[in-house]
């Protein structure tokens, strides 16, 4: 079935929802599609816990909160990218609340918390569930406007692109609902993607189950390139509970004097950095790794006990009740942690605006790369950076829809690979998504070697060929899409990772332990390269 549409996103976090928001107000009698791969609120925002750091406080300022950005990007930061959203924090706050978001209040003001990498409060939260709140505020407002359709349980296969002259432009995406078993093509002439995330290539990752870099692997087919996949976040802190759906323990509980200690009871964070609990994120899930290595324990323990039961209950009911749940008391006893998957600083090339050099498209959120994050993220800047890109995309969008017209079927060039389209003999072909999570897990994980990368690419490229062949010769199930995109997303994480020979930020290599002068800048992958070919 063919659907027109004036404006397309693809994805229902912060970004997505945001961004209709706006580009509904400056366009109301603009159609706009939203669609999502489960319900509205499986999303990576709605598991966010910290906050959006924003400069509110008067003891503040922008030059800190910049200075504290780049200082954890480890020298990759675009600063002029930091700058400007980071100005833009106190705007969008204001923009959020006017949406009904409810964040927590002290005596009239934000309640600020802070977390590692931050010089000073400036974390803007709801308890200890931001992200469920902004999600739930969001959802509310577009379901409110009148030219907003949402279209749930449905997956953007690929975008279609179409030439015109010496430009390449974006037209949509083919879509598809296994719940229907049905193909849609989604024209366009504008379309958002804010797929999010990519955590569940790794075997242990705080993602939600629809994070499988689907986004990227789109954009990167369409002929997109991509930045700075090596740079992978692990979160120093998940709760461990093997065989149970991983549970994130937020930064926030650091940041308000949790502390860390080895099974024995030593707090070894004391020689890791002069911050202790509150260093930067890829210095905690470091110090984490060689503790479990050292000790050959499979966690280490984080202590709230001393912060007192009424506070603890207060300042974190989520994470408390979260907990007691799975059968731990945190005020009571010290919680088992790991280090998991969590952000991936690289994506899809963009600026600030969310424009790529595909006309008509655009990114916003953790499926972009702007510069903002550089080689590691400082906590809670990635909401920030997401509504401030929404925000920024919506205005550009609004200026390019003015030029452009109704997208007509005939216009496409990109054609819809599919078994109930092209039917093809029925290939039997053993994928194990297991395995791609077991490899990237244990070889591409926060300290890697050059041989370890070696041996993963070659493996997830035979992952890879083999699910394209059965992608185009099996009837499509989300799985098999899934599993696709995520085997894309991998070998493009590995080719970024071999290709920079130092340390830097997210990225360790042992093979070269110290960061290089000549490695200061941008890991950037050509789009739709066939597997092998240079990066260019």
């Amino acid at each position: 079935m063919e659907r027109h549409y004036d404006i397309l996103v693809i994805g229902s976090g912060i970004a997505g929802l945001f961004f209709a928001l706006k580009v509904s107000e400056q366009n109301p009698d603009a159609s706009i599609a939203i669609i999502t791969k489960k319900g509205e609120s499986d999303t990576s925002t709605n598991r966010a816990q910290g906050g959006i750091a924003a400069v509110l406080a008067g003891t503040d300022s922008v030059e800190a909160h910049v200075g504290d950005t780049v200082r954890v990007g480890g020298g990759l930061c675009n600063e002029e990218v930091v700058l400007q959203i980071v100005e833009d924090g106190p705007r969008v706050i204001d923009e959020l609340v006017n949406f009904g978001v409810r964040f927590t209040r002290q005596d009239g003001d934000y309640s600020l918390g802070r977390e590692g990498g931050h010089s000073h409060k400036r974390v803007v939260h709801a308890a200890d569930f931001t992200g469920r709140e902004i999600e739930r505020a969001l959802i509310v407002a577009c379901r409110q406007a009148k030219n907003i359709d949402f279209y749930r349980d449905h997956l953007a296969l690929d975008l279609m692109t179409y030439r015109n002259g010496d430009q390449e432009y974006c037209a949509g995406a083919f879509v598809f609902s296994e719940r229907k078993g049905t193909f849609d093509a989604f024209y366009s002439p504008v379309t958002m993607l804010a797929s999010g995330g990519l955590g569940q290539v790794y075997y242990h990752n705080t993602n939600p189950k629809i994070a499988t870099g689907d986004g990227q692997a789109m954009a990167f087919r369409a002929g997109v390139s991509v930045g700075n996949l090596e740079f992978i976040q692990f979160h120093p802190t998940a709760l461990y509970t093997p065989g149970r759906w991983p549970f994130l323990i937020s930064e926030a509980v650091r940041g308000e004097g949790g502390r860390l200690k080895s099974v024995d009871g030593r707090y070894f964070m004391e020689d890791a950095h002069e911050l202790k609990e509150l260093a930067p994120r890829d210095v905690v899930a470091r110090a984490i790794d060689r503790e479990l290595k050292e000790t050959g324990e499979e966690y280490v323990l984080l202590d709230v006990q001393h912060l007192g039961a009424d506070f603890v209950k207060k300042r974190f009911p989520n994470i408390y009740k979260e907990c007691l749940r799975r059968g731990f008391d945190m005020t009571q006893r010290s919680l088992p942690v790991v280090p998991a998957a969590h952000y991936a600083c690289g994506g899809v090339l963009a600026d600030i605006s969310g424009q790529t050099i595909l006309h008509g498209l655009f990114v916003a959120g953790e499926v972009a790369m702007t510069g903002m994050h550089g080689a590691n993220r400082l906590a809670s800047n990635s909401l920030l950076e997401a509504v401030v890109m929404a925000r920024k995309s919506a205005d550009k969008a609004t200026e390019y829809l003015s030029d452009s017209g109704k997208l007509e079927s005939d216009h496409i060039d990109t054609p819809l690979f599919s078994s109930l389209k092209y039917p093809r003999e029925k290939v039997l072909i053993a994928h194990d998504r297991n395995e791609l999570n077991r490899v990237m897990s244990d070889f591409v994980g926060i300290v890697r070697t050059e041989d370890r990368l070696k041996l993963a690419l070659e493996r997830i490229r035979q992952i890879k060929d083999g699910i394209e062949q059965y992608y185009l010769a099996t009837p499509a199930t989300y799985d098999v899409v899934e599993l696709r995109n995520m085997a894309t997303v991998a070998e493009l994480i590995v080719r970024s990772a071999l290709s920079r020979k130092e340390s830097r930020g997210l990225h360790y290599l042992l093979d070269y332990p110290e960061a290089r002068e000549e490695f200061k800048h941008d890991t950037i992958i050509k789009g739709h390269l066939a597997a092998g070919e240079d990066d260019g």
